[in-house]
């Protein structure tokens, strides 16, 4: 029987200094000798994980948190956030202070030139400020944005934009998907291609935009170091990422 596991990048794949175990990369290698699919489900973009597909020669993922689903390097599910809705919010959050960075599958683009929220919060993924665009939402594919402001201030947004999803990833930032993408979905369009059956379906993580997946799959692993709400879900908690999460994991559900 085929079975494919999912694996989230921060956090899961990379540890708490953005570094991949080597326990990690190992185990990974053993999956795939032993005829499992491996691919990532994450909420970054394809362009800020390039290194780790080619360090673990993976070429599916689920990007964007389901918004982009690659298959053996094709497109194979693409859901990106309405434009005109997109404009009313650029213009709402600039009057509030808040910015935005836009994000496609190539490169991203800020609102302003700098804010401390955006340096801290990208540095925290060691990715650097990007160059401030406050049009390169237009006639371009937007899969996901995100929003720069402190905890609870996005929940003044939620009544007023239905067509999106807010999750919060860092004290200054947030997530915004188009209204009912998750990683799940994007993980049922891939398994649908492959015809997978959903209990051969594992998945790692230990996030907030994790929950549903954990919760979607056959078999759901929250990190030791995963949120309350992730451990609550998932059929096995692991170690910790810098204790060998993945390796324990893994063999303990005797995949490798």
């Amino acid at each position: 029987m085929k079975k494919i596991v999912f694996f989230d990048i921060d956090g899961t794949l990379l540890d708490h200094e953005k570094k991949l175990p080597n326990s990690t990369k190992k185990a990974i290698k053993l999956l795939k000798e032993n005829g499992i699919f491996v691919a990532i489900a994450t909420g970054r973009a394809p362009f800020m994980f390039k290194s780790l597909l080619e360090e673990l020669d993976i070429d599916s993922f689920v990007s964007f948190n389901g918004q982009l689903v690659i298959f053996e390097n094709e497109v194979i599910y693409e859901n990106a956030l309405n434009q005109q809705e997109l404009e009313r919010f650029l213009h709402d959050t600039k009057k509030k202070g808040h910015p935005l960075i836009f994000m496609n599958e190539k490169t991203m683009k800020a609102t302003v030139t700098h804010h401390s929220f955006i340096e801290i919060s990208m540095g925290s993924l060691k990715l650097p400020h990007p160059g401030e665009d406050a049009s390169f939402y237009v006639e371009r594919n937007i899969y996901q944005s995100l929003l720069f402001c402190e905890a609870k201030e996005e929940q003044e947004y939620f009544q007023e934009y239905q067509q999106f999803d807010f999750i919060r990833w860092h004290p200054y930032s947030v997530d915004v998907l188009p209204k009912g993408g998750s990683k799940a979905e994007g993980i049922k369009k891939m398994i649908e291609r492959l015809g997978f059956d959903l209990k051969d379906v594992y998945a790692f993580g230990d996030g907030l935009n994790d929950l549903e997946m954990l919760k979607a799959v056959g078999t759901g692993i929250a990190m030791g170091n995963g949120v309350p709400e992730a451990k609550e879900l998932a059929d096995l908690i692991t170690s910790d990422v810098s204790e060998n999460g993945i390796w324990n994991g893994l063999k303990e559900l005797q995949l490798i």
